[in-house]
């Protein structure tokens, strides 16, 4: 699977370095094209010239040639690249990564890739254990880059614990199963909603709720990661789609995310409804805005919106795979299956709500639910990982 990728390998000054040799051979031996990117510290532990060697190409270390001083681009690294790894990657770089502090070639790369980044931690386990390096870890899975977990062991400083750098052949394994899920989705058009709606009571107020759209948005980047043809009708949000290939369709009102769904539903191969659309909206909008030193307190009376995953599981073809989402603060499995079982859906995620969890935060911990009745529940996780494991249960269905 690695067969032509182009991979940045970057290295960093940590003992696990000497690992990086063995990593490099077997991206070079399954034919991928190896560019390594090695930090001054990372010099002290392995040569360039070793690495240059294996790989083919000179290393790059610094912005400038010293002796010609012609410069690496990195911004044309980061177009390059298929993949990014880094490994070791010490706490120092993972600090300098999460936070954007761009003072060598290695975390200046990085910030301007578009591929995938791996990331294999290595670390004495005080450091591993350290509130900040594990702040930083999470602040970096919520980037959407994949973190390679250290294993449990002797380390550098002969005590026992959490902090190797994970083996070679382990990493190499991880890139190869990346590339080979990548393609599981090619052809398949999935259809998203994200996001909240908002229902106007005047030309400046609103009925709405805290949705900002993240989880959406994280599930649209992973299907695109695999193969597929994306769309999301978004509510307003402020996030982005990480992957340009996402196509974005933006409405405000459910009655516009409404239509704009239907309309690319049946030209849909999965459709994943994840928005927070509200269930009513004024029944009439002021034309101006209702001012409070000159009008009475005003009376909305409200009307229901339509319900886009009941319209949707009423139309849904035998071929087609309809998700919904569902969020409780009460009787939530119960209520889940109901939903379930009422709108025609083939899974619902069932959402918790908590300070770690639900709107506005970039965690979540979700239980999917099966129209067979299985029942899957993930532990708490940022929503890119949530995302990986809902796409992995449709890709089962798929």
């Amino acid at each position: 699977m690695l067969k032509g990728k182009h991979i940045i390998l970057g290295i960093t000054g940590g003992i696990a370095a000497y690992k990086s040799v063995s990593l490099l051979r077997l991206f070079v031996k399954a034919g991928a094209e190896v560019q390594v990117v090695i930090t001054p510290s990372g010099k002290e532990f392995i040569t360039p010239v070793t690495l240059s060697a294996l790989s083919g190409k000179p290393v790059i270390s610094e912005f400038f040639t010293a002796n010609t001083g012609s410069w690496n681009s990195h911004v044309d690294l980061g177009l390059w690249a298929d993949a990014m790894v880094i490994a070791p990657a010490t706490a120092s770089t993972l600090g300098k990564m999460a936070h954007g502090i761009v003072d060598n070639m290695l975390v200046t790369t990085y910030l301007s890739s578009k591929c995938p980044v791996f990331i294999a931690p290595a670390m004495d386990l005080d450091m591993f254990k350290h509130p900040s390096t594990a702040a930083n870890l999470e602040l970096l899975r919520s980037y959407g880059n994949h973190i390679i977990e250290p294993a449990a062991g002797e380390l550098a400083s002969h005590l026992i614990g959490k902090g190797r750098m994970e083996e070679p052949e382990n990493i190499f394994a991880v890139l190869e199963r990346f590339f080979s899920e990548k393609k599981t989705m090619e052809g398949k058009k999935v259809l998203i909603t994200a996001g909240p709606t908002y229902e106007k009571i005047d030309p400046v107020r609103f009925i709405g709720n805290y949705s900002t759209g993240k989880m959406g948005y994280c599930i649209a980047d992973e299907f695109v990661a695999r193969g597929a043809s994306v769309t999301i009708v978004s509510g307003p949000v402020s996030v982005k789609p990480k992957n340009q290939d996402v196509k974005v369709v933006s409405v405000e009102s459910a009655l516009e995310m409404r239509d704009a769904f239907m309309e690319r539903f049946e030209g849909a191969d999965i459709a994943v409804m994840c928005a927070a659309v509200a269930d009513y909206r004024p029944e009439v909008v002021a034309d101006r805005k209702i001012k409070r030193e000159k009008d009475d307190i005003p009376v909305i009376t409200l009307v229901k919106n339509p319900d886009i995953a009941a319209e949707a599981g009423r139309k849904k073809r035998e071929d087609q795979i309809l998700v919904g989402f569902a969020l409780e603060t009460d009787n939530a499995v119960a209520n889940a299956q109901d939903k379930l079982a009422r709108k025609n859906l083939d899974m619902i995620v069932l959402n918790s709500l908590s300070e770690q969890t639900g709107f506005g935060v970039d965690t979540n911990k979700v239980t999917v639910i099966e129209r067979s009745g299985t029942s899957t529940t993930f532990d708490l996780k940022s929503k890119v990982e949530v995302a990986k494991d809902i796409v992995n249960l449709i890709s089962e269905k798929a």
